[in-house]
């Protein structure tokens, strides 16, 4: 066999057949120069097929083996190309590849010729050979009648003019529109006549089933567009012929939908998962039990801010100004706020802290979460946690559940648009735990900046980078976080307000917003500050402003009442006005606790809505009775009235009291609000003044409380929430209280206003707190 060198034409998506003709458009240098060579030369050229479509420049490995020497008839110039036209004379087999020697010159193919099948001369495999040439025109007719009018006239253009039957079989094979190019190349590498007549019969066999299934889409798609949904069916006929033929063909929501995902930065791990799960969106049937579950994840995935990210405005003079103008007081957390953004100024790269706003309700935590956001520029999402069991509702829910979701965590900054919003978690204190899960344990790996940088939601099951969220999180108290989602965040204590600070609150702020609520005007509605003071000290009772605040938007909602009716009221808001505002007042001065028994002692407590003063009564009783308690009281405080009630024992001759009444009588020790659960040691020297009142039968001081730890050998340890304490004595009028020493410090913390309308006594032991409550019992020095 002779061995020719010969100009190499590649084709990206045609196979030229032996004898037959074929129109190409040429447009690269390389194929433009092989062009040239031949036209130059004897008009021979080698077509050969690539195996990658997309290669510009396909090397020896970028070809397949068996091409077509072809000659070349016509050439026509066009604008960066040519229309050439082409003639198959016969196949060859590719045996080495010449790069190109010049810019200008073609890449050149040693080729051996290969002899075209041939029909055999007589005999049973020419009767064979026979039949299969027979069956394929059969079949090439029953799809020219399907596809044309009028198919005689489309047959004889296909093969009326060709008398070699193998010639024949090529020109079918060829004209077959739905057969991929891989198939055709796969016909001209046969050497075997049978093998080549029995693929070209599978091929005809296959542009029959789809014709078939086409003329009947085409059918069905006319019958249904008398009903208005021509343009539906089509994309469905589109479909259907695609999935038959194996196409990844896509309808207009896909094709948005990959246009979507096209401009999405995405990482490239991410990428190759979304491309894989694109891909079967794409064939699959918009009628399949996946197709949403799919399509709905691809959404998400092209929704979610991978690289958007807004830029930090870490101005500390604009965020003082925004914190002052959203809240006053508070000065220790905006301290501490504007610390964490200096950090963040001097190493933008410094992971945030995880504040934990801790206080009362109506103090301002969620509020603080926005302003944080509003000085930095960034955006703000809000979730609350309260009452979540589920696990899945942070992590998600995997896909294979039925009705799944992303978990709220993700919604949120999707919702958010950037990846670097601040995130306030509501009443992290709340959170619960069942069979479902534990969130809180799920909350630790999300907080931690050095766990979250590769989070992964269990609905997205792709890794989502987190740590350049701030996170805040929410709580009343502490005792309901976990201590390993405690140790990850910082906590900032917000405590309860004085009343000078609500009343700066209400004129900067309530009054301002509850008139513009109303729709009232400036000049149309006004307190005087003593009418605020009324409001604050007789209609509220609590460490924060909302109810303060509900009950100014009554007044608002009573004054406009007023105006639509037609009546003039002053513009300005008096103490005399607020009963036919507000009605009676809702709390009043404990008239019955100035000239209180022997046996009643004022306390202080911390509950979680702020401080509130605790009245503990005791009586005498039988002494079989020996300790009765009452008032809903856990354990602890009724272990300290057991240890207060042994130490007034023991320390009796000191205290001037008569063993005796202790010896020969049982004791009832009742709290007042029974039905409200009280626990907590705090109240222990609140116990024993109580006790040492009632067995020494004098009466303790109406205007001082206190509060602290007792031991059994009558130390007093110091205890926490002194100064929601503080300032819940101060509310109800008393300005007297007596401390642990310890807790002097906490003192301190108090606004100045507040220290100096009270008195304070430090105690070390009972016996120093004995000695200022209780005046008529004189102990010895």
């Amino acid at each position: 066999m002779t061995t020719q060198t010969l100009p190499l034409l590649p084709l990206k998506n045609v196979a030229i057949f032996p004898e037959l003709i074929q129109a190409l458009i040429v447009g690269r240098p390389a194929s433009l120069a092989a062009v040239k060579a031949a036209m130059d030369h004897d008009r021979k050229l080698v077509t050969v097929l690539q195996k990658d479509r997309d290669q510009e420049n396909p090397d020896r490995e970028g070809l397949f083996d068996i091409g077509t020497l072809a000659t070349v008839t016509r050439v026509e110039q066009r604008d960066g190309g040519a229309q050439v036209i082409v003639r198959g004379v016969r196949r060859v087999r590719v045996e080495a590849l010449s790069a190109p020697t010049a810019e200008d010159a073609p890449a050149e193919v040693d080729v051996v010729e290969l002899p075209t099948p041939v029909l055999p001369e007589a005999g049973e495999q020419r009767a064979k050979a026979t039949a299969l040439i027979r069956e394929n025109l059969d079949i090439a007719r029953q799809v020219a009648h399907m596809m044309s009018q009028n198919p005689d006239q489309l047959f004889q253009q296909m093969v009326g003019s060709i008398e070699d039957p193998v010639t024949q079989m090529y020109r079918l094979v060829e004209l077959a529109r739905n057969i991929e190019q891989n198939d055709k190349q796969r016909v001209l590498e046969i050497d075997e006549i049978q093998e080549f007549l029995e693929a070209i019969h599978r091929l005809l066999r296959q542009e029959l089933a789809v014709v078939e299934m086409q003329r009947d889409l085409q059918s069905q798609a006319r019958e249904e567009a008398e009903h208005g949904q021509r343009e539906h069916l089509l994309r469905q006929q589109k479909r259907v012929i695609e999935e038959a033929l194996g196409e990844d063909g896509d309808d207009e929501d896909i094709a948005e939908l990959r246009k979507q995902l096209r401009n999405v930065n995405l990482p490239d791990d991410v990428r190759k998962e979304v491309d894989r799960e694109l891909k079967r969106l794409s064939r699959m049937s918009a009628n399949a039990a996946d197709y949403q579950v799919s399509r709905g994840y691809l959404e998400l995935v092209a929704e979610l801010p991978w690289n958007v990210i807004t830029e930090d405005t870490l101005d500390l003079a604009n965020a003082q100004t925004v914190l002052d103008e959203d809240h006053y007081g508070l000065e220790e957390v905006k301290e501490r706020i504007l610390e964490s953004l200096a950090v963040l100024r001097l190493n933008p790269d410094a992971k945030a802290s995880i504040l934990c706003f801790v206080g009362p309700p109506g103090v301002g935590k969620t509020s603080l979460g926005q302003s944080i956001a509003r000085a930095m520029g960034r955006k703000f999402e809000r979730m609350s946690l309260g009452g979540l069991h589920d696990e899945s509702e942070l992590r998600g829910h995997r896909r294979t559940y039925i009705g799944a979701m992303p978990g709220r965590i993700l919604q949120a900054v999707r919702r958010a648009g950037v990846r670097n919003p601040v995130l306030m978690l509501d009443e992290v204190d709340k959170l619960g735990r069942d069979f479902r899960g534990d969130p809180a344990a799920a909350l630790m790996e999300i907080l931690d900046p050095a766990q979250n940088r590769e989070y992964r939601d269990n609905y997205l099951n792709l890794p989502f980078d987190l740590s350049k969220v701030i996170f805040i999180t929410t709580a009343n108290h502490l005792d309901g976080i976990p201590r390993p989602l405690l140790d990850r965040m910082e906590v900032l204590e917000l405590t309860g307000y004085s009343e000078m600070e609500k009343l700066e609150i209400a004129r900067r702020y309530l009054v301002p917003r509850q008139r513009e609520n109303a729709g009232l005007a400036d000049d149309q509605l006004g307190f005087t500050d003593e009418a605020l003071s009324w409001a604050v000290r007789r209609h509220t009772r609590e460490a924060g402003v909302r109810e303060l605040d509900r009950v100014i938007g009554r007044v608002a909602s009573k004054r406009a009442r007023q105006i639509v009716q037609a009546e003039v009221p002053s513009a300005t808001v008096t103490v005399d006005d607020l009963p036919v505002l507000l009605g009676p007042d809702k709390f009043k001065t404990d008239r019955q606790r100035e000239n209180m028994a022997p046996g009643v002692a004022p306390g202080l407590a911390y509950t979680e809505v702020g401080g509130d003063v605790l009245y503990v009564e005791a009586t005498l009783t039988h002494k079989d009775d020996k300790t009765i308690t009452t008032g809903h009281l856990g354990k602890v405080m009724q272990e300290s009235i057991q240890a207060a009630r042994s130490y007034i024992w023991s320390v009796a001759d000191r205290l001037n009291i008569d063993r005796s009444t202790i010896e020969e009588n049982g004791i009832h020790v009742h709290v007042p609000a029974g039905a409200v659960p009280k626990d907590g040691p705090s109240a222990g020297i609140t116990m024993a003044t109580a006790l040492a009142s009632l067995y020494s039968n004098k009466r303790v001081r109406d205007d001082v409380a206190m509060t602290g730890e007792l031991t059994l050998s009558g130390l007093v340890l110091p205890v926490g929430g002194i100064r929601e304490k503080v300032l819940a004595a101060h509310r109800t009028g008393i300005r007297h209280v007596i401390l642990p020493r310890d807790n002097e410090s906490d003192f301190a913390k108090l606004p100045q206003a507040v220290r100096d309308d009270m008195e304070l006594t430090l105690v070390d032991c009972l016996e120093d707190a004995v000695k200022v409550a209780i005046p008529g019992l004189k102990p010895p020095a």
